[in-house]
């Protein structure tokens, strides 16, 4: 999606290297996560502290060589051109990833940025998200995206900004999206950036991010370690409504709540080059993990599809273990 890159393009400088998360990428030994708990959709990350022996009780065996199988088989076939898989067991902090160094343009990902940005200047201004902003509809936004938001807002009436982020997230609405981003200046957004330490890449005329990189955002507010917890559990709500249920949704059993955001683009002289990603914390009863996809090919229905396989891949690998370790 062209507009957001080029908008975000001029806001990428001092977007780099701070990651204010308490923990390491590695995912292996070592320590374990102290949590508050007590919230349906965060899980407020206290401490960690050494715990060799509790972790490893609570460690999955390793399955990453059977997602680097599917990924090549799905290559191989034609279905992708690219795909990268980031993981991680939001519970013991087990984490792998594949092509996690691969870059690809964020498309409507910029939006939880954004969401991140306006929760946070909410924090400090208690009515902010009461604050009505009316639609003038002088250019439709969504005409851009290939995947149409299921609702829109309507020209010529008014919105809280609470109810347009709800728009933006819940069914990523490009016209709520403009609205909103009118309401932060550079320096606020540039400065929140820089806090979670989300790096893009320049390449030509794009910015680009990868899955590991970008994973750090639903992070961050299932930690409750930027935003407040009640502005955590906010942000997880709006993403609960999953405005991409053919992605990630698709691939695990209805009745387990996915917290998600997708992102779409189409590029090339010719519109062959499609991107599809599919962020989400998937609420494993008592194990929820992290699971983010980004794919490239010529084909959404065929991305579509991989996204799907590779959840329910992860899905039922994750379900097979917690099953075994009951008995």
């Amino acid at each position: 999606m062209p507009i957001f890159l080029g908008i975000f393009a001029g806001l990428a400088l001092g977007w780099f290297l701070r990651d204010i998360l308490a923990f390491r990428e590695t995912g292996k030994g070592g320590g374990h996560e102290i949590r508050q708990g007590g919230y349906r959709l965060i899980n407020p990350l206290l401490e960690c502290e050494f715990a060799g022996d509790t972790l490893r009780e609570r460690e999955l065996q390793p399955f990453k060589d059977k997602v680097k199988f599917f990924i090549k088989t799905s290559l191989d076939s034609g279905r992708a051109r690219s795909i990268s898989v980031y993981y991680r067991d939001l519970d013991s902090g087990e984490t792998f990833n594949i092509g996690g160094n691969d870059g690809y343009a964020p498309a409507s990902l910029s939006k939880l940025p954004v969401m991140i940005a306006l929760l946070k200047k909410a924090e400090q201004d208690p009515q902010f998200l009461r604050k009505r902003v009316v639609f003038n509809g002088d250019k439709d936004w969504t005409a851009e995206q290939n995947i149409k938001p299921l609702k829109t807002i309507a020209r010529g009436k008014s919105y809280s900004i609470e109810e347009l982020i709800n728009y933006m997230m819940a069914y990523s609405d490009n016209n709520a999206w403009s609205l909103l981003f009118q309401q932060l200046d550079v320096p606020t957004l540039d400065r929140v950036m820089a806090d979670l330490g989300v790096d893009y890449q320049r390449v030509g005329d794009d910015e680009l991010v990868t899955v590991k990189s970008y994973g750090r955002f639903l992070r961050i507010l299932y930690n409750a370690s930027f935003l407040s917890k009640e502005m955590s559990e906010k942000a997880l709500t709006y993403l609960l409504a999953d405005d991409f249920p053919q992605g990630l949704t698709a691939g695990v059993p209805k009745g387990i709540p996915v917290a998600s955001k997708f992102g779409e683009r189409t590029s090339g002289v010719n519109n062959e080059d499609k991107q599809l990603h599919d962020f989400g914390i998937i609420y494993y009863p008592g194990r929820p993990y992290l699971l983010c996809v980004m794919t490239r090919g010529d084909n959404f229905n065929k991305l579509t599809d991989v996204i799907r396989d590779i959840s329910k891949l992860v899905y039922e690998e994750v379900d097979k273990q917690i099953i075994s370790h009951r008995y």
